[in-house]
């Protein structure tokens, strides 16, 4: 999915993504809480190594792909049924968040270092780990200042060893993925083409302002591709739909969702990644 927004948004087949993934199962507490941390290019490579700017970004897309993603895979593996998915999907709150409040400048190695560790943290941290032996507890203290899993939690020494053990991967199970740009096969490709002295300088353009333009009229399109589903298709009758205001305004938008979900549970806020201006021109990088 994330491979794909960007070339519909874009409007070049052959432009690569490139990301590195992070898989964690632990929370701020050491809790189970799986989720997933990536850098990605801010854009696509082209095959001759130019690369492409992204300037769009539509976080709400980006979580429905990741849900509709996750949910079809649980599908394929027989972990759920089709209509268990189907319920899911009409579900008011998915359960599903994205975050990319996070953008590092193509140049800043030092920050793109700390984001990357911090990605690919260990679960538990000594440092915020205290162990009473007379009692024979753990206290472990959270990272957070404030939230729902802020403080700290003492537990019996067993349970804090079981929580712990529960966060180690199985054995073969790699939690450090690389895709697109940044997979190993094309990689290998590039240095191979270095060594050759065939390798090509990175360059970093915007996309055509004609692209952009005919982007923001091919929203339709855009969601069909990646929710499977006809935005403009009426829920009733099936007839096309057609468009006779554009609501903008954050007030109004709120009263809306207010009155078509007034028992809609409030989700917690997740954990922020370390924090860095974001700028307008700036691509993620590993």
């Amino acid at each position: 999915m994330l491979q794909g927004l960007p070339l519909t948004t874009l409007g070049e087949r052959h432009l690569s993504v490139g990301i590195v993934s992070s898989i964690q199962t632990h929370g701020s507490l050491a809790n189970w809480h799986p989720h997933l941390h990536m850098l990605v290019t801010d854009g696509g490579f082209r095959p001759d190594g130019t690369f492409v700017r992204l300037p769009l970004h539509d976080v709400t897309t980006l979580t429905e792909a990741f849900r509709r993603a996750v949910l079809q895979l649980f599908v394929k593996r027989e972990l759920m049924d089709v209509e268990t998915a189907q319920s899911m999907l009409a579900w008011p709150h998915s359960g599903f968040h994205v975050h990319d409040g996070v953008c590092v400048a193509a140049d800043d190695k030092e920050f793109t270092v700390r984001l990357a560790r911090y990605c690919a943290r260990n679960p538990v941290a000594l440092g915020r780990m205290e162990y009473d032996e007379r009692q024979s507890a753990v206290t472990y203290h959270s990272d957070k200042p404030t939230g729902p899993t802020a403080g700290s939690d003492t537990v019996d020494a067993l349970e804090f060893l079981a929580r712990v053990v529960s966060h180690i991967p199985n054995k073969g199970q790699v939690l450090q993925r690389y895709y697109g740009w940044y997979a190993s096969r094309v990689r290998g490709m590039r240095r191979k083409a270095a060594e050759a002295g065939d390798e090509h300088p990175i360059v970093c353009v915007d996309p055509e302002p004609e692209v952009l333009s005919e982007a923001a009229l091919r929203w339709a399109e855009l969601l069909r591709r990646i929710f499977e589903v006809d935005p403009l298709a009426c829920p009733r009758c099936g007839e096309e739909m057609r468009i006779v205001a554009f609501v903008t305004e954050p007030r109004i938008i709120d009263r809306i969702l207010d009155h078509l979900r007034p028992t809609a549970p409030t989700r917690p806020r997740p954990r922020a990644p370390p924090r860095r201006w974001k700028s307008s021109a700036t691509t993620a990088s590993a």
